[in-house]
């Protein structure tokens, strides 16, 4: 938000002085005016105009002055994408969004005894919402699709293996306090049934909304007041979810954590210094939110992308150099030196050390349910070439003949002219997998019969294959994996990215014989 203070003194010499200051580069939201005649402010200067006079003069003087102000606004208002330099002015996506929202509390005055009855009643107003929330990613938990066998699986969430939380299937009941719907708790939850849309979990303006197991509402929650609050999305709302994926703040995503909420400019200019929400990036039409970063996905699945350059084009620099570099180099790249740079993220997780009632539990360090832990701060990426698609282990497959086995791994190479070099957090886990057939197996590990009630990891994982439709020979072991995740959050200041010494010196952070040179670039040219 920009905020303009037009600062008014009129001398006697009926000269107008005019101080403006401002913040922000944002569209123009605010204008504060201050007069200033004669020395007095606007009250002192009324009550002596109102007492002593009322000539013409000071009348015409007094729309003068308003003229002038509604002209100098209109101008800063319209000059805001004025730029005398050679650099593209980046789009502004909360340009002219001074977007109101109807007051709901009127609508929901009584008590509500369930959740479903509240999707019922927001269905009357907007009959289509539910339907269109149904075919998104937040409700199938399908996002992508590979082809094994000739055939064309559908892949997410839903039925896939990570190396953290390992797998949704059979942890139904704590996996979905995240699942935008009500009452998923087995194989048999009804995807087609509109009222088990949770509109709350998106929309709710409260503050006092949570969700429990089975991803229902909290039983303190009062519905009426939930309801009576919805707005539209905000960053509170998304992190609910996205700052704890994976089973704790800051496990899975290094560069998004309830940090965020109160950035400043330099964890993340867009949310610190211009108070981006979510969905001025993630433009989100008919309830789907473009994303897909780290994504597998065929020609099959419909996909919505987005990127820095819908804002800020693909020559965003005054410099030609940068701008060259910015056609095989990520902004990401330059632009989010570290992550994780206020809470720490989760950096390896061993869950063959779980079950041991003797070790001292710490959140970071040990939990008996959960294995040993390393969590990091300030980290420096690891950077690959990206082309915006991910090669993926899926349920079934062989693992490879790696010692830390591709949970996934980026699309792209040097030779790729679609791949750009980007930044990842590499998360590093040991995980169960049957020695025999040599294929990852994951485990119960909540509910009954769960590891976390049993602490039996040859039961847990025996029921986690008959879940899955996995072959399991009875012997288990752990074995370790790697998972990349893309780094897009926590932009920081211009004055803080990444110089050219960071790249191309001998204590360089790139590793550029993993990237596909023999060396530096910049000393190879200079042979």
């Amino acid at each position: 938000m920009r905020n303009v203070t037009l600062i008014l003194d009129v001398s006697h010499s009926q000269n107008i002085v005019i101080g403006i200051t401002m913040t922000n580069f944002a569209a123009l939201i605010n204008v504060k005016i201050q007069f200033r005649v004669f020395g007095m402010d606007y009250k002192t200067f009324k009550n002596f105009y109102m007492k002593n006079t009322k000539s013409l003069l000071y009348t015409l003087r007094l729309g003068g002055i308003a003229l002038i102000l509604i002209l100098i606004a209109n101008a800063c208002n319209h000059g805001s994408q004025v730029n005398n330099g050679s650099v593209p002015v980046p789009k502004n996506p909360l340009e002219g969004r001074l977007l109101p929202h109807l007051d709901h509390s009127a609508y929901f005055k009584n008590p509500i005894d369930s959740a479903q009855k509240v999707t019922r009643m927001c269905l009357t107003c907007h009959p289509k919402s539910a339907k269109e929330v149904m075919q998104t990613a937040h409700w199938t938990w399908i996002s992508g699709d590979v082809i094994r066998n000739g055939k064309d699986i559908p892949i997410g969430k839903r039925n896939q293996v990570n190396n953290f939380c390992i797998s949704v299937v059979g942890n139904w009941g704590s996996c979905v306090t995240c699942h935008a719907g009500y009452g998923w708790g087995d194989m048999s939850f009804d995807f087609s049934k509109e009222e088990n849309v949770d509109c709350l979990v998106c929309h709710d303006g409260s503050g006092t909304y949570s969700k429990t197991k089975r991803g229902m509402p909290n039983k303190n929650v009062k519905l009426n007041v939930a309801a009576g609050s919805v707005r539209r999305p905000n960053r509170e709302n998304c992190g609910a979810c996205h700052f704890s994926g994976g089973g704790g703040m800051g496990v899975k995503h290094g560069d998004l954590d309830e940090s965020l909420l109160n950035a400043n400019q330099e964890l993340d200019y867009h949310m610190g210094r211009l108070n981006f929400q979510c969905q001025d990036c993630h433009q989100t039409h008919n309830h789907v939110i473009p994303g897909k970063v780290n994504a597998t996905y065929t020609e099959k699945t419909p996909v919505v992308r987005l990127g820095c350059e819908n804002c800020h084009t693909d020559k965003p620099h005054k410099d030609h150099r940068l701008n060259e570099h910015a056609s095989r180099i990520a902004c990401q790249t330059c632009h989010i030196p570290e992550f994780a740079r206020k809470l720490p993220t989760k950096m390896i997780w061993d869950w063959s050390k779980a079950g041991d009632s003797t070790r001292k539990e710490s959140t970071h360090e040990y939990l008996k349910i959960k294995g040993e832990f390393h969590y990091e701060e300030d980290v420096v990426p690891s950077y690959a070439w990206y082309t915006g698609k991910m090669e993926r282990y899926v349920l079934g497959d062989k693992l490879d003949s790696e010692e830390e086995h591709y949970i996934n791994r980026p699309i792209g190479s040097r030779n790729n002219p679609k791949a750009k070099i980007w930044p990842f957090k590499i998360h590093h886990a040991k995980q169960p997998y049957d020695q025999i057939n040599n294929i990852l197996i994951p485990p119960i590990t909540s509910g009954e019969g769960g590891f976390w009630t049993k602490f039996d990891w040859s039961f847990a994982i025996k029921k986690g294959a008959e879940l899955n439709n996995l072959p399991y020979s009875g012997k288990y072991g752990f074995t370790n994996t790697k998972m990349y995740w893309p780094i897009n959050h926590m932009v920081t200041t211009r004055q803080k990215a990444l110089t050219c010494l960071q790249c191309h010196s001998t204590v360089s952070r790139l590793n550029w014989k993993e990237l596909g040179y023999e060396h530096d670039p910049v000393q190879v040219s200079k042979k």
